[in-house]
C-alpha cells in the first residue's frame, strides 16, 4: 500500500456517482403491490392486475397504506432493451438497483431469485434460511443486484418482470428509499474512496484525515484524473486546488494522508474522478467540521435542567451537572426531608413523602472558586418536567447491544464529562430478551428473562445508578419487539414490576407486533395497549418515564398525555441522512401546542457521531453543518435529547456538540414551551421558542443547497426588540437587537441566537 500526502477532504457515496454516456431504466415509478406471501407471485405469469399501485419511494404506510408488518410483494413489468448493452463501455454484466428495503427482501427476475438482502444469489438457488433473521439494520442497506449479460434469468428486448418478496420485522415497511434503476454496471462502480475508517482529527489550528482508494475489480485497471479542490463554504473562496494522475490495478488500495487548515466555519471539498477514455466520472463532496463551543472554564459551573420531579414516596435519584476542574465538593441548601447529598459525588438521593415545591440552592466549590444556583424539586403527580437527555443504544449497536456496551457508554459519560451538561439516562433498546426461536422465554411464573448478553440487569442498573445516572429499557406492548424478542403481550404487569425490581427509570415502548393485534385502525385501538402498561408502571414502586414509540399514529400528540405518555414519536425512524432530518426535523409544526412539563414530542433520536444500527457503525453521513443544525432544532423543539452514537468514539467536534451549555439550555427550559416555526420563506426557516426568563431563542435555518444572505425582520418574526442578542453555539454577545438581524448562514445549516 502506498501513502500519498495531500492537504484534501474525502468521502465516497455509491449515490453520488454520475456517469455520462450510457442509457438507463428508470424504476423510481408506481410497482404493483400486496400484503401477504404466496411463492406464485414471482412468477412471471401471475396476473397481478388486481393488486394496488405503490411508489417505491417512501415506506408503504407514508404511501396511505394501513400500518403492517410481516410479508408483502412488490412486482413490475419493463423491458431490457439490448441498447443498455450496445452503448456500454462495460459489457460484461447488467445492475438492477432497488434502493433501500425495510427490513429483508428476496429479489426474483422472472421467476428466479436473483438478490437477497443486497447480496447476488446464484443461479437455481431456491432459497435463503436466514431471510428474516439478518440484522434489522438491513431497512439502511442497498440493494444492488448484478447479473452476467449472458444470464438466463434476463429477457434481453422482451418484457422482464421483477418481484420483490418483502418481510417487515415491524415498525415501517417496503421499498422506501427512490433512486432505483437498471444500467450496465461501470467502472466507476468498482472504484470507491472511503472516509469512514477514521474520523477527522483535530491537530493544533488544523485538521488530519486519512482515507482509501481503491479499485474493486478483479479484472480492470482504472486510471484517471483525481482532482481536488475546497472551497470557503460562507465566500466561496478558492483554498486549495490539487490534480494527480492515478492508476489502480486490480484490487490496488492507495491510503491519502492529508491536512487541512482549520477555518470558523466548513470548507467545503469536491473530489472529481475522471476514468481514462470511458467519459465517466466519480464526483464526491464533503465538508470539514468546525467547533464553535468555547472550552468550559477551570472555575465551578452548575449547568443542566433547573428542575426535577418525582412522585411522592418514589426513590430520588439527581446528580448536579457542574463543569470545572475536579475535585470538587457539592452543598445543597433547603433539600425536603428523606433526601441526603454525597458531598463528593454531587449525587442526590433518598425519598419525599409529603407533595410540595422545594426549593434548594446548589453550591460546588473547587480550587478555582465556587459558584451556587437554584434547583426546584417537584413532588407531585408529574414526572419529566424537562425533555429527557440521555443514550440508547439502537442508533449505534441495534441488536449487537451486550452489558459491556451500555457499561463502557457510562463509563464515558463520567470520563468525558458528559454527566457535567446534564446527560443523564443510559438506555437499552432492542436486543436484551429472549429471541422468538429460544426457549424459554419465561420463567414458571411468568416473568421476563434476559439473553446471555444481559446476565444480570439487577447488577447493571445498580452499576448504573451508582454513577449518578439513571437506567432505561425497552419493551413492546406486542408479543415481539421489532427485532423479534419476546415483549410484554398479556405479561404487562409483570414485566413492569420486572423494571422496577432492576432499578428501570425509563421504558421505551415500541408499537412493533402490536399492529397484528389491533383489531383496527381506530383511536381506542391504538390507545388500548398504552393504556394498560401505564396501569402497570403505577403500579410499582418507582417513577418509570414512559415513552410511547408508535410513529405518531393517529395523531399521538393529542392523546399521547391521557394514557400516560411522558413523551411520544411523532415520526417514522430517523437515519442519518440530510433527506431524512429535513423531513422529521421541519415537519414539527401540528404538534407544536402539545409539548409541555411532562409532555413532549418525540422526532426521534440523534445521529451524530459513529452510528450504524450494529454491528459495523460509520461517521454519521451528515455534514458538519447538518450536525449543528439537527442539535439546534432538537434544541428549540424542546425534543428529547437521546444521543444514538458509540460514546467510545467521540471525536472533539461530536463532544463539542453536544456539551454547549447555552444550547442545551434552551432545550432544557422551564417554560417547556416547542418552538414555532414563524418564517418560511423560500429555503429559509425561522423557528421561535419563548424562554421562562422572559427571553426568545430563535433559529434561523437554510435548508437550501448554497449559502445565503439573509435578513430576519425581528418585527415580523415575533422577536422582542432592544434586547442583548448572542449568538449561542459561539457563546458570544452580539450588541442590541435591532429590528433587522442581517446573516450568512451555510447551506443547510443554522444560526441560533438567543434575544435577552
Amino acid at each position: 500500500m502506498r501513502k500519498l500526502f495531500f492537504s484534501a477532504i474525502c468521502l465516497a457515496l455509491f449515490s453520488c456517482a454520475s456517469y455520462k454516456d450510457e442509457p438507463s431504466l428508470n424504476l423510481n415509478v408506481e410497482w404493483k403491490f400486496i400484503t401477504g406471501d404466496d411463492p406464485s407471485f414471482a412468477l412471471p405469469g401471475y396476473l397481478d392486475s388486481a393488486w394496488k399501485s405503490m411508489p417505491v419511494d417512501r415506506i408503504w404506510e407514508s404511501a396511505g397504506f394501513d400500518p403492517y408488518d410481516g410479508y408483502a410483494w412488490y412486482r413490475l413489468r419493463i423491458v431490457i432493451p439490448s441498447e443498455l448493452k450496445e452503448k456500454a463501455l462495460l459489457k460484461d454484466s447488467l445492475r438492477i438497483y432497488l434502493g433501500k428495503i425495510n427490513n429483508f427482501d428476496q429479489t426474483f427476475l422472472n421467476g428466479q431469485l436473483i438478490g437477497i438482502n443486497g447480496e447476488n444469489a446464484i443461479p437455481a438457488m431456491a432459497s435463503d434460511t436466514n431471510f428474516i433473521h439478518a440484522p434489522t439494520n438491513f431497512w439502511d442497506k442497498p440493494r444492488p443486484y448484478t447479473l452476467a449479460v449472458n444470464d438466463p434469468r434476463i429477457r434481453w428486448d422482451e418484457e422482464n418482470v421483477i418481484a420483490v418478496r418483502v418481510f417487515d420485522q415491524g415498525g415501517q415497511g417496503g421499498m422506501h428509499s427512490g433512486g432505483q434503476f437498471i444500467a450496465m454496471t461501470k467502472l466507476t462502480e468498482y472504484l470507491t474512496l472511503d472516509n469512514q475508517k477514521t474520523p477527522f482529527i483535530f491537530v493544533d489550528r488544523g485538521l488530519s484525515k486519512t482515507v482509501l482508494l481503491q479499485n474493486h475489480s478483479n479484472a480492470y485497471t482504472i486510471e484517471g484524473k483525481f482532482h481536488i479542490s475546497a472551497l470557503d463554504k460562507l465566500s466561496g473562496k478558492e483554498i486549495f486546488y490539487l490534480m494527480r494522475t492515478i492508476e489502480l490495478k486490480p484490487g490496488q488500495k492507495e491510503e491519502f494522508s492529508f491536512n487541512l487548515e482549520q477555518l470558523d466555519q466548513s470548507a467545503l471539498i469536491s473530489y472529481v474522478f475522471d476514468v481514462k477514455g470511458s467519459g465517466q466520472e466519480l464526483k464526491v463532496t464533503d465538508e470539514s467540521p468546525y467547533i464553535t463551543t468555547p472550552q468550559a472554564p477551570e472555575e465551578p459551573r452548575i449547568n443542566g435542567a433547573v428542575v426535577t420531579a418525582v412522585r411522592p414516596g418514589k426513590p430520588f435519584l439527581f446528580t448536579i451537572p457542574a463543569t470545572g476542574i475536579r475535585p470538587m465538593t457539592f452543598e445543597a441548601q433547603g433539600l425536603p426531608a428523606g433526601l441526603i447529598l454525597d458531598a463528593r459525588t454531587g449525587i442526590i438521593t433518598g425519598r419525599v413523602m409529603e407533595k410540595g415545591q422545594y426549593n434548594v440552592t446548589l453550591k460546588a466549590v473547587n480550587a478555582k472558586g465556587s459558584t451556587t444556583r437554584d434547583l426546584k424539586i417537584e413532588i407531585g403527580d408529574r414526572i419529566c418536567l424537562t425533555p429527557p437527555m440521555g443514550w440508547n443504544s439502537w442508533n449505534c449497536w441495534g441488536l449487537a447491544v451486550d452489558e459491556q456496551k451500555v457499561i463502557a457508554s457510562a463509563k464515558t459519560y463520567r470520563d468525558k464529562g458528559l454527566m457535567n451538561h446534564g446527560w443523564t439516562y443510559i438506555n437499552i433498546d432492542d436486543g436484551w430478551e429472549i429471541h422468538q426461536d429460544s426457549m424459554p422465554k419465561r420463567d414458571p411464573s411468568g416473568n421476563i428473562l434476559t439473553n446471555y448478553k444481559f446476565p444480570d440487569m439487577k447488577r447493571l442498573g445498580d452499576s448504573i445508578h451508582a454513577l449518578g445516572l439513571k437506567f432505561g429499557i425497552y419493551s413492546s406492548p406486542g408479543p415481539l419487539t421489532c427485532g423479534g424478542y419476546t415483549a410484554s403481550y398479556q405479561h404487562e404487569k409483570q414485566d413492569a414490576g420486572s423494571f422496577a425490581a432492576w432499578g428501570v427509570d425509563y421504558l421505551k415502548y415500541d408499537w412493533c407486533s402490536y399492529g397484528n393485534i389491533a383489531k383496527d385502525t381506530t383511536l381506542p385501538e391504538y390507545k388500548k395497549p398504552y393504556f394498560v402498561m401505564r396501569d402497570a408502571l403505577l403500579s410499582v414502586d418507582r417513577d418509570i418515564v414512559y415513552s410511547l414509540c408508535q410513529y405518531g399514529m393517529g395523531k399521538v400528540w393529542q392523546w399521547g398525555d391521557e394514557v400516560g405518555g411522558n413523551l411520544w414519536r411523532t415520526t417514522g425512524d430517523i437515519t442519518d441522512t440530510w433527506e431524512s432530518l429535513k423531513s422529521i426535523g421541519f415537519s414539527q409544526v401540528e404538534n407544536q401546542p402539545y409539548a409541555r412539563p411532562g409532555n413532549w414530542n418525540d422526532p426521534d433520536m440523534l445521529i451524530v457521531g459513529w452510528v450504524g444500527w450494529g454491528p459495523s457503525l460509520h461517521p454519521t453521513r451528515l455534514s458538519p453543518d447538518e450536525q449543528y443544525t439537527h442539535i439546534s432544532l432538537w434544541s428549540l423543539l424542546s425534543s428529547p435529547l437521546l444521543i444514538g452514537c458509540d460514546l467510545e468514539r467521540l471525536d472533539a467536534f461530536t463532544l463539542n456538540l453536544l456539551t454547549n451549555d447555552e444550547v442545551i439550555a434552551v432545550n432544557q427550559d422551564l417554560l417547556g414551551v416547542q418552538a414555532r416555526q414563524v418564517t418560511v420563506d423560500g429555503d429559509i426557516q425561522v423557528w421561535v421558542k419563548p424562554l421562562a426568563d422572559g427571553g426568545q431563542a430563535f433559529g434561523v435555518f437554510n435548508l437550501g443547497d448554497k449559502t445565503a444572505n439573509y435578513v430576519v425582520d425581528a418585527e415580523k418574526a415575533g422577536l422582542k426588540p432592544g434586547g442583548e442578542l448572542r449568538d449561542l453555539w459561539r457563546q458570544k454577545s452580539l450588541g442590541t437587537a435591532g429590528n433587522d438581524i442581517r446573516m450568512a448562514i451555510p447551506s443547510h445549516g443554522v444560526m441560533l441566537y438567543k434575544v435577552k
